[in-house]
């Protein structure tokens, strides 16, 4: 257990044994260090619910606990403040068993579920774009939390490869290439030569082709039309468009691989169209869904709510699904044939209203069965005059373009500092790389992701300061240090209590890893993980400044100083993987 938990049950008894619910005996990091380590303010609480003095009660509960081997010291403040500070044996003790812990003492979870993470939201006919990076690093993140934790995890790209906007390509590809056999009706295949159509094509036919659609009758009647004929089963249609899914992966998939980010499953919105049907018309025979001036609906309004909320349609007077639609059968499907326990929608905050709306459906349907189902909303990436971040000409940036740009910042920044000057080209570049992604992950991670933030490229990129570069270069500093110690026969020993105060502020510090990444569990925030990772490497900076590892006389406290570092490099490391940051060997 961990130093807070050992405490809380410690003073949970104290407070169960004078009639109170134990609970009330959490403990908490101090936020008054000059009054004691940790603290405990459940005695107000408890005092309300019991109709006590609050100062009375926590004195009660210090007279319970004041005698515990442990502690140094135990002090009331202001009404009913517990204030504890442990002893520096206790410390060390518990910094020497997270040290030795594979887990660094955060506990798995004793109830593992099936997860799913649905992120990113790539389309085809799209190059990843600016839009869909804070979906990809907090998604990418979530999943690796949760699966560090214990859980069943799998990240789902959730492929947008359906619906009117392949009819659409469809049309788009006729009137390029009339001559295609994937539309000639009487052709029946096989289609062996894969069409001359890339992403470019695409990329470039789909604002083209939506446009004509949202303004001409007889066109958008033709992508319907052409939509129907696919959905029906049309070959040369369904060739056409594996060809379009699959060009606009393999596109998508270097992008995300550039981002250190894979996903489990790329299932689509295709992946459910079978279950489109059978799923309106159950919901119709049940009673659940309804006809309304020729659509099919399922109420979803609660008698509690304080806004309007309208049904979910789920087909459309002229026969068609939605997104909704999809959405629903998405769930089923995810309870059915993958056993999910939680679904986690990494997807930006405008999107809430239809969240609602889908879920309450799945609950009404029987889609969801006992699973739950959360929107995982944030905000967005900004420029600096609060606008959505954007191209100098006004367009939407690709991420590879984003990527080049945070990689160029990086190598500017290496030359600045001079680092990795002496390096093989080919180090130097990944070395950038590493360094531009970091910048730009822990940009975003460190904000709490319902905020909008700004992009600063020349703060993200920053060697020093609250930046992923800067982790970068602890973590770097920390195996440089490991490394020398090695060369000269030096290897870390048993953790000895702290002999100086940014000592003993570094080994609070790494104790308090479980509760930060509960805290980030919980609230499914990254943000938390990211504001640690840099709390700790500041401190062990401090450290390191103050305390001579490699010159130490004692050998016996450099070697505690030593088992401390590699600790700290573990920790940190394990941050890093958990925001998706990866760690150069050197820098």
């Amino acid at each position: 257990m961990s130093v807070l938990s050992d405490l809380s049950l410690l003073l949970g008894r104290a407070f169960e044994s004078i009639g109170l619910d134990p609970a009330h005996g959490s403990v908490l990091v101090s936020n008054r260090p000059d009054l004691g380590q940790f603290q405990c303010n459940g005695a107000l609480a408890a005092a309300r619910q019991a109709r006590r003095n609050p100062r009375e009660i926590a004195a009660s509960v210090v007279g319970r606990i004041g005698d515990d081997s442990r502690l140094a010291d135990v002090s009331l403040a202001g009404p009913g403040f517990i204030n504890l500070t442990v002893t520096d044996d206790v410390i060390a003790r518990y910094v020497s068993a997270m040290a030795d812990d594979p887990r660094l003492g955060v506990p798995a979870v004793s109830e593992p579920l099936d997860v799913i993470v649905d992120y990113a939201g790539p389309n085809v006919a799209k190059a990843m774009h600016v839009g869909h990076l804070r979906a990809t690093i907090i998604g990418d993140s979530l999943k690796r939390l949760l699966r560090f934790v214990g859980h069943r995890v799998l990240g789902d790209a959730h492929f947008g490869d359906w619906g009117l906007q392949m009819g659409m390509l469809i049309v788009a590809a006729r009137e390029h290439l009339p001559d295609l056999p994937h539309l000639d009706g009487d052709f029946e295949g096989p289609y062996t030569v894969p069409p001359p159509i890339t992403l470019a094509d695409l990329q470039e036919w789909y604002p083209a082709i939506a446009a004509r659609v949202g303004a001409d009758e007889d066109v958008a009647t033709e992508a319907r039309r052409a939509t129907r004929d696919l959905q029906s089963g049309r070959a040369g249609y369904e060739a056409l468009w594996e060809h379009f899914v699959r060009v606009s992966r393999e596109s998508q998939e270097r992008d995300f691989a550039d981002l250190g980010v894979q996903f489990d499953l790329w299932y689509g919105e295709s992946t459910v169209r079978c279950r489109l049907r059978p799923m309106v018309d159950d919901a119709l025979a049940a009673g659940v869904a309804l006809r309304s001036e020729g659509a099919v609906v399922v109420e979803v309004a609660e008698p509690d709510d304080k806004t309007e909320i309208s049904p979910l349609i789920l087909e459309t007077s002229h026969g068609a699904f939605l997104y909704g639609t999809t959405d629903l059968a998405t769930i089923a499907m995810r309870v059915d044939e993958l056993d999910a326990d939680l679904v986690l929608y990494v997807v930006d905050a405008r999107q809430a209203y239809h969240f609602e709306q889908v879920f309450r459906a799945a609950r009404r349907t029987g889609a969801a069965g006992g699973a739950g189902m959360e929107h995982i909303r944030f905000g967005t990436m900004n420029a600096r005059d609060g606008t959505p971040f954007k191209t100098r000409a006004g367009g939407v940036l690709k991420l590879q373009d984003l990527i080049g740009m945070v990689t160029e910042a990086a190598i500017a920044r290496l030359e600045e500092s001079d680092l990795a000057a002496g390096y093989p080209e080919e180090e130097r570049s990944t070395i950038a790389r590493q360094v531009g992604i970091a910048a730009l992950k822990f940009g975003d991670l460190i904000n709490n992701r319902t905020s909008n933030y700004v992009f600063d490229l020349r703060r993200f990129t920053s060697l020093e300061g609250k930046t992923g570069p800067y982790l970068q270069m602890a973590a770097v500093r920390m195996g440089s240090i490991l490394d020398k110690a090695v060369s000269r026969g030096l290897v870390p020993g048993p953790v000895l209590p702290p002999a100086a105060e940014v000592e003993r502020r570094l080994m609070l510090r790494m104790l308090q890893l479980p509760e930060v990444t509960g805290r980030a569990v919980e609230l499914r925030a990254p943000n938390h993980l990211a504001e640690y990772a840099y709390e700790l490497a500041s401190d062990f900076s401090r450290f390191y400044e103050a305390c001579h590892i490699l010159t130490e006389s004692d050998s016996q406290r450099r070697a505690s100083w030593l088992a401390l570092v590699r600790a700290n490099r573990c920790t940190l490391a394990l941050l890093l993987d958990l925001l998706g940051i990866e760690v150069p060997e050197r820098m």
